[in-house]
């Protein structure tokens, strides 16, 4: 037997097991060793409130289910671990104030801690049953052994998350921009040639705006960098709170900013809509702006908004027809724009 369970024990580490799997061979082969009727892994809350059956096999009367849970205080796994004893072969006697176990009949138990690096309790590896059973050292040391496995697992899982929280926070840090927290140039970028393939696969215009912040030099020379970059995140928050659902706004320059959707049906086209989405941009950035010690009046941006066939040009192209409108609408302008401080 001994032979048979370091064999399963080595085959077991030498593949790539999810925890579970790990878990449940490792309590297949526990119930074997100590013959007992269930055996199963616990997990204690953090805050030690309650511990709950993470993953148990029942092979006979005993049954233990998965998904339970019960009082810490009131659990066999507290009083063993408080009475420092790993094994009771008459747990009426021992535990005699232990209503759970009275409830389920349990009379031989087995358990240990599972505790991680840092010291912490995660849970507890146990077997148990109706039955009365000995506890062989090897029973013991195997016993010990898989609850060092568990461990060991439960860290690798925890870091592989880390590591692809830490991933992800590193992907979404490379598409943010980091004063306004929005899409940045690549992504809006990304997004609009993704845009442009799915808006010709079925038949749709996609619409371009770009924003140009007029006079966006004075308000850095005449109040300094701090108010320009709290303006920047002002503008940006209205931006983003004017766009639906499924349209992009990023910033893709220094006082430049790029809004694209799906627009109107190829065969669909619509001045009216599209002067109305420029108006729309216009307007909502016109107004006061709180900037620290002083308010400003910005009287409004450069708007170039542009409706393109994905199936008659490319996003480069878009991108060059939108930044023209702008331009032409900036030229257009009959006086210079200032900046009125209140």
């Amino acid at each position: 037997m001994s032979d048979y369970i370091l064999a399963r024990v080595s085959e077991t580490l030498t593949q790539d097991h999810s925890l579970e799997t790990l878990v449940r061979q490792l309590l297949e082969m526990l119930e074997m060793v100590t013959e007992m009727e269930s055996t199963y892994l616990t997990r204690i809350d953090t805050d030690g409130r309650y511990q709950h059956i993470l993953y148990s096999r029942n092979s006979k009367q005993l049954d233990i289910p998965e998904g339970f849970s019960l009082p810490w205080g009131d659990s066999l796994c507290k009083r063993a671990l408080d009475d420092n004893r790993l094994f009771s072969d008459d747990v009426a006697h021992d535990w005699a104030d232990c209503e759970a176990a009275r409830a389920i009949g349990i009379s031989s138990y087995l358990s240990t801690p599972v505790v991680l690096t840092d010291g912490s309790l995660f849970g507890t590896l146990c077997a148990a049953s109706t039955g009365q059973h000995t506890l062989t050292m090897r029973g013991q040391q195997v016993l010990r052994l898989f609850a060092g496995l568990i461990a060991q697992s439960i860290e690798k899982e925890k870091l592989v998350e880390q590591l692809r929280e830490a991933n992800a926070a590193l992907i979404a840090h490379s598409y943010t921009d980091p004063l306004t927290g929005l899409p940045n140039r690549r992504a809006v970028f990304e997004h609009l040639t993704a845009l442009f393939d799915s808006a010709r696969k079925v038949g749709y215009q996609v619409i371009i705006a770009f924003i140009d912040l007029d006079d966006f030099k004075a308000i850095n020379d005449r109040l300094g960098h701090e108010a320009g970059d709290r303006f920047l995140i002002e503008v940006g928050q209205r931006l983003s709170g004017s766009c639906q659902k499924d349209e992009i706004v990023g910033r893709i320059g220094g006082y430049e900013f790029l809004l694209a959707c799906r627009g109107s049906a190829a065969d669909n086209h619509s001045d009216a809509a599209l002067t109305q989405r420029k108006h729309t941009l216009q307007h909502c950035l016109i107004g006061e702006y709180p900037l620290g010690p002083v308010k400003i009046f910005y009287p409004g941006a450069s708007v170039g908004v542009v409706e393109i066939n994905p199936a008659d040009t490319d996003a480069d192209s878009a991108l060059h027809a939108a930044d023209q409108a702008m331009y032409q609408e900036k030229h257009a302008k009959q006086k210079k724009r200032f900046v009125q401080l209140n």
